[in-house]
């Protein structure tokens, strides 16, 4: 069977993220939507999404297809209803359809001609931003439970101090030395190739994904997930960098979720909790207004591409776009369009072709190359957003 994943009707409440990725390749636990799906079914899935993303994110459609609802998190009892679902059936959690069976021959799908399958089990959803690090903890231990079921950790050096061991687990190649690592209040999980370098102080849950590295005397408080490639340091609380992003410094970044490619520089901190302690209200790109989040603790969500300054400060429940530069003192304001240069004192319009020039230098310090796929992609960024900002 081919299974194709589809953002469904989340994806703009999930802005900035999706801005530059499906839903489908939004990280949370230790893999992205996607990975945890492919591994659940044992199959390469493709997606359907926004049209200015399908080069990068093509689908594979054949004679015989399964859509599944990219929001919704695979478990073992959903996995086993959408792998067994025939033509003209369907799953659906309440009003919202989960998964579904098509024919490549079929122009439209009226599901009033489908049999209903309800799901009546626990499942994960994202459906906000804020779930993203909110629902960390839960979907790293179901990641965790799916990637170490029958295989036994690479050895651990006796050089660090650990709690509840039997929850620790490294990949080949990860590396962790003079470090503290507690494992009882959630799993530890160094992938493939990651490093733990001297004297850090680590609570789980911990996910470090392929690469990526903690530097020298970081405090890391679960549920954390630090994505492939990315470099970290300072004081982090419950939060996730989708990969490829630097908080390699001291400061504080709580409650909060990062995009790829995003640097935070020396000493920035943000707010996680308001002074009254009053529940936090976000900027929601679907409702286009400040809505509540319902939590107490909300940080920090910004895009691909951005940047701060050394010593930047975020106000609690702070949104920035995709490919912004903040760098003056004081505190910006709490929703930053995509492609804004300034800070406190006002924003300019950050012009694509020098956003360009810091991304290429960036990506290649990864190996990777900026090329004209990044280029559409963020154009398209660009013009959509152009109406919140004042040009």
């Amino acid at each position: 069977m081919n299974y194709i994943l589809f953002d469904g009707t989340v994806r703009r409440a999930l802005l900035p993220f999706t801005f530059t990725r499906p839903v489908a390749d939004i990280r949370i636990g230790i893999l992205t939507i996607r990975e945890k799906w492919e591994n659940y079914l044992g199959n390469t899935i493709t997606t359907i999404t926004e049209d200015y993303l399908s080069e990068r994110f093509p689908m594979v459609e054949m004679d015989e297809n399964v859509l599944i609802n990219a929001s919704f998190l695979p478990n073992a009892e959903l996995v086993e209803l959408v792998a067994n679902l025939n033509e003209n059936e369907a799953v659906f959690l309440g009003e919202e359809v989960i998964a579904f069976y098509s024919k490549e021959t079929q122009e439209e799908v009226d599901f009033s001609t489908y049999r209903h399958i309800e799901f009546e089990g626990h499942v994960l959803r994202i459906e906000n931003t804020w779930d993203i690090f909110s629902k960390n903890g839960e979907a790293m231990q179901a990641d965790f439970d799916l990637l170490t079921k029958g295989r036994k950790s690479a050895p651990i050096s006796k050089t660090n101090s650990l709690v509840n061991p039997e929850n620790i687990f490294l990949e080949e190649g990860a590396s962790v030395e003079y470090s503290i690592l507690n494992a009882s209040e959630g799993p530890i999980y160094l992938g493939k190739n990651s490093e733990v370098w001297e004297g850090n102080l680590i609570r789980g849950g911990f996910a470090l994904c392929e690469k990526a590295v903690v530097k020298m005397g970081a405090r890391i408080y679960g549920p954390t997930t630090v994505g492939p490639y990315s470099k970290v340091c300072g004081e982090i609380s419950n939060s996730v960098l989708i990969g490829y992003s630097s908080k390699g410094h001291e400061g504080y970044l709580g409650n909060s979720v990062l995009g790829e490619w995003c640097n935070i520089g020396a000493d920035s901190n943000n707010s996680n909790l308001k002074n009254n302690y009053a529940k936090v209200r976000l900027w929601n790109y679907a409702t286009e207004k400040f809505e509540q989040t319902g939590l107490q603790f909300c940080g920090l969500m910004m895009g691909d591409h951005s940047k701060t300054a050394i010593n930047t400060m975020f106000n609690t429940g702070t949104v920035i776009g995709v490919n912004c530069n903040i760098y003056v003192p004081g505190f910006p304001r709490n929703f930053v369009p995509s492609f804004s240069w300034g800070g406190a004192s006002g924003f300019t319009t950050y012009q694509p072709q020098k956003a360009y020039e810091a991304a290429k230098v960036m990506m290649a310090r990864r190996g990777v190359e900026f090329n004209d796929m990044d280029a559409k992609i963020l154009n398209h960024v660009f013009e959509e957003t152009k109406r919140w900002r004042k040009e």
